[in-house]
């Protein structure tokens, strides 16, 4: 192979850049994952990995980040909250969602911040691949399940309420004050969950505290 082809390669190779991508998740046995999956893809590098949105901002503040995967259930701010930073901070950063939570109401709600993607847990591998390979190309990419809800709701609008009926137990608890790890107890559920679905509910309900939390539930008849 003489110089001119070799400095072609060369070429070539420099000008197919790899897609960095930044891992946002608490479960460092999904983090190990995804890098294990990611590293048999060479048009993607994982730049770095976070435990917490806090965390994954003091990154994004300082470096070039291509593509965000974050989940939403997170220690402190929440991968929604995430999201809506990174899109003032860092708006030509693109997100996917990888997450468990497929409740209607969340689904949508992320989606109207402009993701690029969202994938639930349960869902394979290859349509993480294929949402990675969709952003890359410039478009936007739902999961089947994702979609299947989406088109759900739109038949059955009726169906779709404020809250879940898990959102709706824990309310009446919370009215009880009672705490997180009560909540936990008392519904078998983590402390964890629980403090994920309560930052849900005032979200959902547009309240910033107990008293007007319990307010708007007694005038809407959640309670």
């Amino acid at each position: 192979m003489n110089l001119a082809a070799l400095f072609a390669i060369f070429k070539q190779a420099k000008n197919t850049q790899a897609m960095n991508v930044f891992l946002v998740d608490d479960h460092a046995i999904l983090l190990d994952g995804i890098k294990s999956m990611l590293a048999y893809e060479g048009s993607v590098e994982v730049i770095g990995e976070a435990n917490s949105a806090e965390k994954a901002l003091d990154f994004i503040k300082y470096h070039s980040v291509d593509l965000l995967i974050t989940d939403f259930n997170l220690p402190g701010m929440d991968g929604l909250a995430l999201v809506r930073v990174v899109k003032k901070i860092s708006p030509n950063t693109k997100i996917i969602v990888l997450s468990q939570h497929d409740e209607t109401h969340l689904v949508k709600e992320i989606l109207k911040e402009g993701v690029a993607g969202y994938v639930l847990k349960n869902d394979s591998h290859k349509e993480l691949l294929q949402a990675i390979e969709a952003v890359k190309n410039g478009k936007i990419y739902l999961s089947n399940d994702i979609n299947r809800i989406l088109i759900h709701s739109m038949q059955f609008p009726d169906e779709e309420r404020l809250l879940t009926d898990r959102e709706r137990e824990i309310l009446k608890l919370i009215a009880q004050e009672k705490s997180n790890k009560e909540i936990g107890e008392t519904l078998f559920i983590s402390e964890r969950t629980v403090e994920t679905h309560r930052k849900n509910i005032f979200r959902k309900t547009k309240t910033s505290s107990l008293v007007g939390l319990i307010k708007f539930a007694y005038a809407n008849n959640l309670i």
